[in-house]
């Protein structure tokens, strides 16, 4: 992924340098990959080719990099560590890290629109549709002004529950089918398993960082320890109490997994990566 990542982003020499330098800073040496590993193990259950993948999975990231260039601003988050290195408005400026964000978004629709990824034109527009959906005021963005909006607030199970569906797992849930959708057509039953799947692993995954937050350092996470709890946001741990958000996610880790009953061995590195969500440490 890193090669692909490294690939697609235009040289650090190519003017404008600054700005590709900054895109580059964001997107490459760090992160956990989990968007791009879900689209490639998703590509396994419809047989997709690794090409096709790689662009679809980086496509995701990229949009994942901007949104969190996006979400550090002094405007959003006001962070300064991400992924263990300086945030992008630190490194280089804010105005800087503003045009990076919005830069790797477009550069993630490019990537879909210019590639061969799926045998019907008409499913690669439904792919490049997705994509837009997750990431705009319905999906990633629409989340983050609700988060945005409840700071300070105290919000119920279902309130915290739509939020995050939205922030976190709408780019979760579009990075399972755009992979899926890279390979042959299948039945309508296995796509709905997977939706069902994505949607688990996408709640599972903000309830653990929900937990880590309360739970790890600074230096484990690569990012600012307790932020949440200090700005006053609403987390699945200040709402639950940190046993039963555990719980929460352990139940969703099994729901993921009866999702994907009847799937077999190619599912098998989907298994895998709902348990990494929910068992990992940073």
């Amino acid at each position: 992924m890193e090669a692909a990542l490294a690939r697609l982003l235009p040289p650090a020499h190519a003017a404008p340098a600054r700005l590709h330098e900054a895109m580059r800073y964001a997107t490459l040496e760090g992160g956990k990959r989990v968007r791009p590993l879900l689209a490639f193990a998703a590509g396994e259950v419809s047989g997709a080719a690794p090409e096709r993948l790689e662009l679809a999975a980086a496509a995701v990231e990229l949009i994942h990099a901007y949104s969190l260039v996006h979400d550090d601003l002094p405007c959003m988050d006001a962070d300064v560590l991400r992924r263990g290195k300086p945030t992008v408005h630190v490194e280089y400026d804010e105005a800087t890290a503003m045009l990076a964000g919005d830069a790797l978004q477009s550069l993630a629709f490019q990537a879909l629109a210019e590639n061969e990824l799926a045998d019907a034109p008409r499913r690669q527009l439904e792919m490049v549709k997705m994509l837009a959906a997750a990431a705009g005021s319905r999906g990633m963005a629409g989340g983050q002004q609700i988060d945005l909006e409840a700071t300070g607030a105290v919000l119920s199970l279902p309130e915290l529950e739509f939020m995050h569906i939205h922030k976190t797992g709408a780019l979760i849930r579009a990075a399972v089918l755009l992979g899926f959708w890279c390979g042959e057509k299948v039945s309508e039953k296995i796509q709905d398993q997977l939706d069902r799947y994505a949607k688990a692993v996408g709640l599972a995954f903000q309830v653990v960082d929900d937990v880590l937050d309360h739970d790890a350092s600074t230096a484990t996470l690569g990012k600012t320890a307790g932020k949440d709890a200090k700005q006053g946001k609403p987390t699945y741990v200040s709402l639950l109490g940190l046993a039963p958000a555990r719980e929460m996610a352990e139940d969703l880790r099994a729901e993921a997994h009866a999702a994907l009953d009847g799937l077999g061995e190619r599912a098998e590195r989907l298994r895998q990566l709902a348990d990494f969500v929910v068992l990992r440490k940073f």
